[in-house]
Order: structure tokens, then C-alpha cells, then sequence
């Protein structure tokens, strides 16, 4: 069954410019029929759904896109296609809860350090060799002379 731009914007419960705009971005589809006008078909709603609850979980639009590309584009996808689409998402999804943990551990290590250093800090700059020996300012200050 075919439905209007307007069709699908009520019943996805999102707006005819978020349509578009995923339209535009190649995540859903639409023809036009003779008289000019957008068509879809009714399984785009269900790619709605996925976009928006993809966006809540903290997919961005190329993500989406990515996963979507594998499926077809004028008909729903297969539950097996669905579940392998879940499936990559669920493991990047728990890569992002494993950095976003190691990056709650080392703000703790920031609380009180005073650095101010953006060249050697563990956060800012992680690949700097010596973030592993030197924490903050103490490799930063030269120590104080003795009178």
C-alpha cells in the first residue's frame, strides 16, 4: 500500500521535514507518482521507528545509514535481517558503555589535579607516552631551588 508524505509523517509521528531530511540522507525511500507527489511504502514507517529508536540508544545518522544499506529498500526487511542489524548494533553499543566507563575512571584522576594541560593530559591527549609515568603538573613544574 502506498501512503502520502503526510500519511507517513502521522502515522511515524514525526514531522514531513524529518521525512525529508532522512530521505535526503538515503534512510528511507519514496517514489512519485503522476502527479509529482511523494509516495511511499507502508513498511517506511517501520524504518522510522528503527531511525528514532537508534537515535535515543545514540546511533548517529551514518550508523543508521550503514545498517540500512543492506536492506531493501521498498519493502520491510526480514526479522533475520532486523536481528543481524541489532545484533551489530547491541556490540557497539557495549563498546561505547566500556569507553564511556574507562572515561568516568579517569575524570576521577582529574578531580584536584590542576594540570591545565591540554598537551599532556590522559583525557586530552591519550596517546601521550608520558601521561603513563607523569599525572598533571608534576611533570610540568620544575622543583623549587633550595635557599
Amino acid at each position: 500500500m502506498e501512503m502520502s508524505v503526510g500519511q507517513v509523517a502521522q502515522r511515524a509521528g514525526v514531522n514531513v521535514s524529518a521525512l525529508h531530511f532522512y530521505e535526503q540522507k538515503g534512510l528511507i525511500s519514496s517514489w512519485r507518482n503522476q502527479g509529482n507527489q511523494r509516495r511511499y511504502d507502508r513498511s517506511v514507517i517501520r524504518r522510522v521507528a528503527v531511525i528514532k529508536a537508534a537515535q535515543q540508544v545514540g546511533m548517529s545518522l551514518e550508523e543508521i545509514a550503514q545498517a540500512f544499506a543492506v536492506l531493501p529498500k521498498h519493502k520491510a526487511p526480514t526479522k533475520s535481517q532486523w536481528q543481524a542489524m541489532a545484533t551489530k548494533w547491541h556490540a557497539d553499543l557495549e563498546h561505547r558503555i566500556l569507553q564511556l566507563k574507562a572515561l568516568q575512571q579517569d575524570l576521577h584522576g582529574c578531580i584536584g589535579c590542576g594540570c591545565l594541560s591540554l598537551d599532556s593530559c590522559s583525557l586530552r591527549n591519550p596517546d601521550d607516552a608520558r601521561s603513563i609515568e607523569h599525572n598533571g603538573e608534576s611533570l610540568l613544574t620544575e622543583p623549587e631551588a633550595p635557599f
